[in-house]
């Protein structure tokens, strides 16, 4: 369905620069675009490597083990389904340390190895668990403390004071991951109450 949309508007766009007249501008425009993306991941290359180092570093220093400690009882709290000792666990654990720390290419692998043990779990093959839901609001809203990606991007615009953001990135991630709890929690709570209604 998305590339329907984009193929929509690429397509008008032609028209309407063709029927004004104006083909060569989004010709150009075209050109630029692509040199501007290829500039725009040339320069974040540098950037990202450094902060992936820095955190892999962190990693090999047991910081995102701790962090996963730390993490344990509210994981214990968001998940109360899943098994003590199950390893879907460990996988989200992982995923959320990653997240938070702001390692986004770390955290999808483990991500998508906590959905297939989570599936495992699943009764309902044909539609997604409340631990899978919980799982994947957590992972799209997820507090960051460092967001290395956009400090990059700042960088390579030469940004002035690029970690400037880094506070109002964190206020920004906690709300949102409050939100996607709160909702979450809201969904679940409706989901027991149907059953019991329609009983």
């Amino acid at each position: 369905m998305v590339n329907w949309i984009w193929l929509f508007f690429i397509v008008t766009g032609f028209i309407v620069s063709a029927v004004q007249g104006n083909v060569e501008a989004v010709t150009q425009a075209a050109f630029d675009g692509a040199k501007s993306g290829v500039t725009v991941c040339f320069g974040l290359i540098s950037v990202l490597v450094f902060w992936l180092g820095i955190m892999r570093i962190a990693e090999d220093a047991g910081l995102l083990s701790k962090l996963a400690v730390l993490l344990r009882p509210v994981v214990r709290f968001l998940f109360p389904s899943i098994p003590k000792d199950h390893p879907a666990l460990g996988y989200i654990m992982s995923n959320m340390s990653a997240n938070i720390l702001g390692l986004g290419n770390a955290a999808t692998p483990m991500g998508i190895k906590a959905m297939q043990e989570l599936q495992k779990l699943n009764p309902d093959k044909d539609s997604a668990s409340p631990a899978m839901c919980t799982l994947l609001a957590l992972n799209t809203a997820s507090i960051t403390l460092i967001p290395t990606t956009l400090i990059a991007i700042r960088m390579n615009y030469n940004s002035v004071n690029p970690a400037e953001i880094v506070g109002t990135t964190l206020l920004a991630t906690a709300i949102s991951t409050a939100a996607a709890i709160l909702v979450d929690r809201w969904y679940r709570r409706k989901q027991t109450l149907i059953p019991t209604t329609r009983g």
